[in-house]
């Protein structure tokens, strides 16, 4: 199941690189997208441009392995636009210090007004992505649980409608900021039990206005 959602949204980014008319393509992190992303074929598409959403670099300071950026450069010709940024700065402070970098500007500038997102929604559960991955520990994972918290876009963590969680780690994330409404084709990819609660929030929310999953995970959501 996980590696035909993978190829689906493959399949979804392909025909977006595949456009005449020019395009920039906003990509998120997740496992689900880094699949996605292997799964594409090499293709010539030198009109577009790939820019990162989120910042690609862990608390230890090596790549963030979920952030997709360096592995599309590999498969298109597109120019690609990475964040060299922490997901989540150490502070709110140092957030706002690296976002105001003169050097960012061209990457902020292309990832605030995307002509497409793809996105992955990572639950907030005892095996939060946040916290395996190291960008929040185990102490965090459990209070923004505790504040009501069932899933993340981008870093950003939400609660059961939508709503961004008042607490300290949202303040601290430095990719860009979700529209809510999306104001262009917002798309996540996310499939799975383990997701149900994070997926239904993000469209509850209006935080995506796309989905491609299984048909499980589809009917459960019904449900």
């Amino acid at each position: 199941t996980g590696r035909a959602v993978a190829q689906a949204t493959a399949d979804l980014l392909e025909s977006w690189l595949n456009r005449d008319e020019s395009a920039v393509i906003g990509l998120g992190t997740g496992r689900t997208l880094r699949s996605a992303v292997e799964l594409l074929p090499h293709l010539g598409a030198a009109n577009h441009r790939v820019v990162s959403l989120t910042g690609n670099i862990c608390p230890d300071g090596s790549t963030a392995y979920y952030n997709v950026l360096f592995t599309i450069a590999d498969k298109v010709d597109a120019r690609t636009y990475p964040m060299p940024l922490p997901v989540i700065a150490a502070t709110a402070q140092e957030r706002d210090g690296l976002l105001s970098q003169k050097t960012l500007a061209t990457t902020r500038r292309l990832a605030a007004r995307t002509d497409c997102r793809l996105v992955g929604i990572g639950s907030i559960d005892e095996q939060a992505p946040l916290v395996v991955d190291g960008f929040i520990t185990a102490s965090d994972g459990q209070r923004l649980r505790r504040r009501g918290a069932v899933g993340e876009i981008l870093g950003f963590v939400f609660d059961a409608r939508g709503n961004l969680v008042a607490d300290d780690i949202n303040t601290r994330v430095t990719s860009v900021t979700l529209e809510r409404p999306p104001g262009m084709p917002t798309i996540a990819a996310a499939h799975g039990a383990d997701k149900q609660a994070a997926i239904r929030a993000a469209l509850t929310g209006r935080l995506v206005n796309g989905l491609v999953t299984d048909e499980q995970t589809a009917q459960a959501l019904l449900d």
